[in-house]
């Protein structure tokens, strides 16, 4: 795998342990271990997103991914190809 494969692949498995997680507080909500658990993640899932929009462009568009040195949302090819 090249770097855009493992760092998209970072993504998706930062994204399950979020929604698994997030079923889990939906049950248990006062489980501080896995709020932190939880917050942990999503912090890092922005900072993940993040790298990919400034190496590769953007992943999502209306308003997820900073556009910084032009549109560059025409430009391909797209994260899921």
């Amino acid at each position: 795998m090249n770097d855009k494969e493992i760092l998209l692949r970072s993504i998706q498995e930062v994204e399950f342990a979020l929604l698994e997680l997030n079923l889990y507080l939906d049950t248990h909500r006062y489980d501080r271990l896995a709020l932190m658990e939880y917050n942990y993640y999503a912090q890092n899932l922005m900072m993940l997103k993040y790298n990919f929009d400034m190496k590769y462009g953007p992943l999502m568009n209306f308003g997820f991914s900073p556009s910084v040195d032009g549109w560059r949302w025409i430009e391909g090819p797209w994260p899921w190809e």
